[in-house]
C-alpha cells in the first residue's frame, strides 16, 4: 500500500530538498529484494559473509528492505539518495522494512461476538459445580 513518511531531517535528492517520500512495499520485487540485501551487506563490511541471521530479526536489512520501498516508486531516487536519511528518519524506514518482512496475508477479520474463534481451541476443563444454599 503506497504511503508518505514526512521526513523529520529533509535531505537532498537531484538538488531538490525533500521533506517526505512516498513508499509502498508492494512493489518490491525479486531484484529489489536482492539489491536491499547485497546493499545492507557492503554498509555493514560483510560483502562476500554469508552468516545470515534470521531475516525477522535482521534490522539492517529491514532498513534496506524500507529504502527499497522508497526506491520502488520513486524513479529517480536510487539507494546512495536515501541513504542519507538520518536521524529518526531512520527507524521509521527501518519500520517499513519490517512491516513487510512481518506482514501476513492471512489476516483474520474481528469478531465482536465473544464466541471462540478457528484458532482458539475449546477448554478441556469441566466447569466447576456451584452449590447455592437455599435459604
Amino acid at each position: 500500500m503506497k504511503d508518505t513518511l514526512k521526513l523529520k531531517n529533509p535531505i537532498m535528492i537531484n538538488g531538490e530538498k525533500i521533506t517526505e517520500v512516498t513508499h509502498d512495499s508492494n512493489e518490491i520485487d525479486g531484484i529489489l529484494f536482492a539489491t536491499a540485501e547485497s546493499k545492507r551487506k557492503a554498509a555493514a563490511g560483510m560483502k562476500n559473509t554469508s552468516i545470515t541471521p534470521a531475516a525477522e530479526f535482521d534490522f539492517g536489512l529491514h532498513l534496506y528492505l524500507g529504502f527499497a520501498a522508497i526506491v520502488a516508486v520513486n524513479p529517480s531516487y536510487d539507494f546512495s539518495d536515501v541513504e542519507r536519511i538520518k536521524g529518526h528518519d531512520v527507524v521509521e524506514v527501518m519500520a517499513i522494512g519490517r512491516n513487510f518482512m512481518l506482514a501476513s496475508d492471512k489476516e483474520q477479520p474481528e469478531s465482536d461476538s465473544g464466541e471462540p474463534t478457528e484458532t482458539t481451541p475449546e477448554s478441556t476443563t469441566p466447569a466447576r459445580q456451584t452449590s447455592k444454599k437455599s435459604e
